[in-house]
């Protein structure tokens, strides 16, 4: 491995954490373009439609459980994914899978004492 390569490898997981870290953000200017308004929004309806569990994981200081864009899609309405994958400009599955891969982390971030900021 050469030196290029490895200053590469290093590039790429700066710009990975940086994308973490501005993942909240990302999602919510995604969801003030629907009814749900922000995260605490979708925090409120996943809880409702019974993803409690899995909201409790992500605000608590334990591990965050998963999400799937199948549950997803349960949880929010057809007009909402649409909205969401709308905002992305990708197709509504793909919207969900890159949802369901970084609202645990996401939400676990924007709530560093057990509530969203």
């Amino acid at each position: 491995m050469g030196l290029l390569d490895n200053f590469g490898g290093k590039l790429g997981g700066l710009l990975g954490e940086a994308a973490e870290t501005a993942a909240p953000a990302i999602i919510s200017a995604a969801l003030a373009k629907t009814n749900l308004g922000d995260l605490q929004g979708l925090v409120n309806q996943l809880q409702q439609n019974g993803l409690g569990d899995q909201v409790k994981s992500w605000l608590g200081n334990g591990a965050n459980m998963q999400i799937t864009p199948e549950q997803l899609r349960a949880a929010l309405s057809s007009e909402q994914v649409k909205q969401i994958a709308a905002h992305f400009g990708v197709p509504a599955d793909k919207a969900l899978e890159a949802l369901s891969a970084a609202l645990p982390q996401a939400v676990d971030q924007a709530s560093p004492n057990g509530k969203l900021q």
